[in-house]
């Protein structure tokens, strides 16, 4: 499908949707100042809980079994009441990645049998499919992000096999809440990463279940795998641009109006795309930087900058320069906000989109105390 345009207005209209901030993963209260044991019981229904292997293997098969059924619970109830939360904001904040450890150790080989118990795939499916439930309901657009470890390209065939365990463990919750069943209605989003690159992307497609090739999108690299590897793939499947990333591997504040992210809008089929925005850490640039200019890459790792360093994903957003060139960018795609504060953040940059000086509180917006047991799905 050819989307090209006169204007962005023109795009815009056409699509006739909302033009979206979103936050991932975590809850974070306003008041960060409060002490953390009553910011973690503030923050802890909204925010999902773990365990480690080495926890489980410890313990005896009982108590095991029992704290992974007592993480699946929270942990499905906490993507409810975040969802909630962010359906109690303004239209154009309603969205969110969910994070990745609702279902813990699921593909560790040695507890993977417990994920298969009839009575825990049974809970999964209602539970989760009041989740997605919710998140219709609320017009919530929701993303999930498969960590670094998931290398589908990569040139290890073992790795390659984990690695696809690993993203359709993901496409389960996501076909749970009632998504996957057509191109790009939910985005679950990697890397290219591995020595194969694209064409090791294009390989493991083949392999992957109907839900997952209609879920995936690959986002460019900041290191070997850019922007143009990512477009070998246009045809394929979604492509997300990550903004921060291409700036730290090209060196380029790359425009909304260019050709390549042009090719980026197709590849979504006339569904709304996704961006990730970023800006580097306060300590990675130069010491009293007034952040009102746009930073130059290349002048900063000629001035012994670290690219690593400026890689790092900031507080919050503290350049408008640079913030009003990445929403220049929400004429075409939701902008999710990839930054240490969370929702703290996305909210902060939607405030200065709209030009609000005033703080607008929903009852939902500030949370001042544990909203009671998690909810038992029968």
């Amino acid at each position: 499908m050819d989307l090209k345009f006169t204007t962005a207005g023109d795009f815009l209209k056409q699509q006739e949707v909302v033009q979206r901030i979103g936050f991932a993963c975590k809850y974070m209260h306003p008041d960060q100042t409060q002490k953390k044991k009553l910011l973690e019981e503030i923050q802890r229904p909204l925010n999902t809980r773990s365990t480690t292997v080495q926890w489980l293997n410890r313990q005896t098969r009982d108590v095991a079994e029992e704290r992974l059924w007592e993480l699946m619970v929270h942990n499905i109830a906490s993507y409810k009441r975040l969802i909630e939360y962010v359906g109690s904001l303004p239209p154009e904040l309603r969205m969110v990645r969910l994070g990745s450890d609702v279902l813990p150790v699921y593909t560790q080989h040695e507890w993977a049998y417990y994920w298969q118990l009839p009575d825990v795939v049974a809970y999964c499916e209602r539970a989760f499919a009041e989740v997605g439930a919710t998140a219709r309901a609320l017009d919530v657009r929701l993303s999930m992000h498969p960590g670094q470890f998931t290398v589908l390209a990569s040139d290890n065939e073992e790795i390659v096999e984990r690695s696809i365990e690993e993203f359709e463990y993901h496409v389960n919750c996501i076909r749970w809440m009632g998504y996957g069943q057509s191109f790009q209605d939910f985005k679950c989003n990697v890397h290219i990463s591995g020595r194969q690159g694209p064409a090791g992307i294009k390989a493991a497609l083949k392999r992957l279940s109907p839900e997952a090739r209609n879920t995936i999108t690959i986002e460019n690299d900041e290191n070997k795998w850019g922007l143009d590897a990512s477009l070998e793939l246009a045809d394929d499947l979604a492509l997300v641009l990550d903004i921060h990333h291409h700036w730290c591997r090209e060196g380029e504040y790359i425009e909304p109006t260019d050709d390549r992210f042009y090719r980026v809008i197709d590849s979504w089929r006339g569904v709304r795309p996704s961006i990730h925005y970023s800006y580097s850490r306060n300590e990675a640039l130069p010491e009293g930087f007034a952040h009102d200019t746009m930073p130059d890459f290349a002048a900063l790792l000629e001035a012994g900058h670290k690219k690593a360093k400026l890689r790092a994903h900031s507080d919050y957003y503290p350049n408008n320069a640079v913030n009003d060139w990445a929403l220049s960018f929400s004429l075409y795609a939701d902008i999710m906000c990839e930054s240490k504060c969370k929702n703290l953040a996305s909210i902060d940059l939607y405030k200065y989109y709209k030009g609000k000086d005033n703080e607008f509180q929903l009852k939902e917006h500030v949370r001042t105390k544990q909203t009671g047991p998690d909810p038992i799905i029968i």
